[in-house]
């Protein structure tokens, strides 16, 4: 299995996802619990929520593995995304409800996970900054959307409801202040839906690594609550219920790249 699918565009933005994967190696699935296999913790139907995205010539990179087998949105080195609050590892050993992704015993030694990281975490990165460097080249600033979903309801991270759309820019490290304040006022004017910006989820490591508006390169991170588009127990795709989150995700989209062929 190839780590990655890479189609470039022809614009300035690249859209990332990187937990819409599913595919786990049959010898490592062989050691995780039922529960894990049942890969609860997926951004379920991202890749489809912005398939239109290839209509619009973007640039777009989807993870093919798991992110139970390596998460490549958690830095390499582990440092803390969340200081003092819980967040899942590189090779998470722990669902987001605590139950455990391994059986006893079987969690990854330190040359396993050395192992993934070559053969997956490595590559996914070297395709995201060498097509952001590409388009930088081209246009003279690149931009990076990073695309993410998570139930609506996750204790472990934070309580009650998650707002449905939750933008990210880690405190204004990776995005100028007035785009993100035009994306959150977009969502705002959608009477359907709540937003919020820089809020439990702030961006993770890719929108952090790759965001720098001083040297061009502009990072967003979008978690969209699954509420808004799907059944969150049987992982059920909802077209109904999704055609109105890709309109707002398009504006969102179109929103950006207008900001910065106007800068």
């Amino acid at each position: 299995m190839q780590p990655f699918e890479l189609l470039p565009g022809s614009t300035p933005l690249l859209v990332s996802i990187p937990h819409g994967g599913t595919y786990i190696p049959d010898d490592i699935q062989s050691t995780m619990t039922k529960q894990a296999l049942r890969l609860p913790d997926t951004d379920w139907h991202v890749p489809t929520l912005y398939a239109f995205a290839r209509q619009l010539d973007v640039s777009v990179l989807e993870a093919n593995y798991s992110r139970y087998y390596i998460d490549v949105n958690r830095s390499r080195e582990g440092e803390s995304l969340y200081p003092g609050q819980s967040e899942t590892e590189l090779c998470p050993l722990k669902t987001f409800h605590n139950e455990n992704i391994y059986t006893r015993g079987d969690a990854p030694t330190e040359t396993e996970i050395q192992y993934r990281s070559a053969l997956v975490w490595q590559p996914y990165h070297t395709a995201l900054s060498g097509e952001l460097k590409r388009i930088k080249a081209e246009f003279g600033y690149a931009l990076l959307w990073d695309a993410h979903s998570i139930r609506s309801r996750v204790p472990r991270f934070f309580s009650g409801q998650l707002p449905d759309f939750n933008l990210g820019t880690g405190d204004g490290s990776s995005c100028p202040a007035d785009l993100a304040d035009q994306l959150l006022a977009l969502v705002a004017t959608q009477l359907d839906y709540s937003a919020v910006l820089n809020g439990r989820f702030k961006g993770g490591y890719i929108t952090r690594q790759y965001g720098d508006p001083a040297n061009n390169y502009i990072a967003v991170q979008l978690e969209l609550s699954q509420l808004t588009y799907m059944d969150e127990e049987t992982y059920l795709y909802n077209s109904d219920l999704s055609a109105s989150v890709i309109s707002v995700i398009g504006k969102l989209i179109d929103t950006m790249m207008l900001f910065s062929c106007a800068s």
